[in-house]
C-alpha cells in the first residue's frame, strides 16, 4: 500500500511538472500570459463540474452495473442449490407437516402473481412455524439425500460470492448442520422422544429460509427467464398437482 500511494504522488508530481512545462513553452512561444490564463481559469472552473460527473454520477452507474452482476452470478450460483437439494427439501418434508395444507395455501405461486403477491407470500414464509410430525418422518430417507450432497454443500460454503449474502449462507449452514447431526448418529430408528424434537428443531430452523429464498429464486426468474419460471411453476411442490409436462 505505502509504495502504491509513493507512486501516485510520483505521478501526480510528473504530471504537474509536465502541465508547467508546457505552459512556459506554450509563453514562450506566443508571449501572451493573458491568454493562458483565460484558458487555465475556464478548465479550473470546468473542473469541479468534472469531479461530478466522473466520481459522482459515472461511478455510482458503474458501481450499480457491478452489483447487478453479482447478483446475476448469486442466483445463478442460487438456483443450482434447488436444483441440486433445495426443492427436494421442499417437497419431501412437506408432507411430514401437519399445516401443509396452510402452507401450500400461501406458497402456491401463479403465473400472473405480481410483486406485492410474492411480498406477501414471502412475508408469510419468514414468519413461517411449521408443525412437524416428527414420529412419522423418514430420518433415513432424509439422511440419503443430504449425504449425498455433503460435497456439494461444502463446495457452496467455499463460494466466495455467497459471503456478501448473510441470509443464503446461514441457509446453508443449517441444512449442512441437519446433515451432520443424522450422520453422527449410529442409527435413526427409534430415536427417543427428546431426540426427536431437537432434530425437528434443526428443521424448523432452516425450513422457513428455504421457502423465502426459493421466493426471491422464483421471482427472479419470473422477471429474467420466464421459460425457467414456466418449469417452476409446473413443477414446485406447493400445488395439488405438480408435472414438468405441459398439459
Amino acid at each position: 500500500m505505502l509504495k502504491r500511494n509513493s507512486f501516485i504522488i510520483i505521478l501526480a508530481a510528473v504530471f504537474v511538472a509536465l502541465s508547467a512545462i508546457l505552459y512556459f513553452v506554450h509563453y514562450l512561444i506566443f508571449q501572451d500570459a493573458h491568454h493562458i490564463f483565460i484558458y487555465m481559469v475556464g478548465d479550473l472552473a470546468f473542473l469541479p463540474l468534472e469531479v461530478l460527473l466522473v466520481s459522482v454520477i459515472i461511478e455510482r452507474i458503474l458501481n450499480r452495473r457491478e452489483k447487478q452482476d453479482k447478483l446475476q452470478k448469486l442466483n445463478m450460483v442460487i438456483g443450482t442449490f434447488f436444483s441440486e437439494v433445495g426443492n427436494d427439501l421442499l417437497r419431501d418434508l412437506l408432507i411430514y407437516f401437519r399445516n401443509s395444507e396452510d402452507i401450500k395455501k400461501h406458497l402456491n405461486i401463479k403465473g400472473n402473481w405480481s410483486k406485492q403477491d410474492f411480498d406477501s407470500a414471502r412475508e408469510y414464509a419468514n414468519k413461517l412455524k411449521i408443525d412437524i410430525d416428527y414420529n412419522s418422518l423418514d430420518f433415513n430417507r432424509l439422511q440419503d439425500v443430504l449425504s449425498g450432497k455433503r460435497d456439494f454443500l461444502l463446495t457452496m460454503l467455499g463460494n466466495p460470492g455467497l459471503l456478501e449474502n448473510d441470509r443464503f449462507t446461514d441457509l446453508l449452514w443449517a441444512v449442512t448442520h441437519l446433515a451432520e447431526e443424522l450422520k453422527a448418529r449410529p442409527s435413526l430408528d427409534n430415536l427417543p422422544q427428546n431426540d426427536l424434537v431437537h432434530l425437528s428443531g434443526d428443521i424448523q430452523r432452516f425450513y422457513d429460509h428455504l421457502a423465502s429464498e426459493w421466493l426471491d429464486y422464483a421471482e427472479h426468474l419470473k422477471a429474467n427467464y420466464p421459460y425457467l419460471f414456466s418449469l417452476v411453476l409446473r413443477t414446485h411442490p406447493f400445488q395439488e398437482v405438480s408435472s414438468a409436462i405441459v398439459k
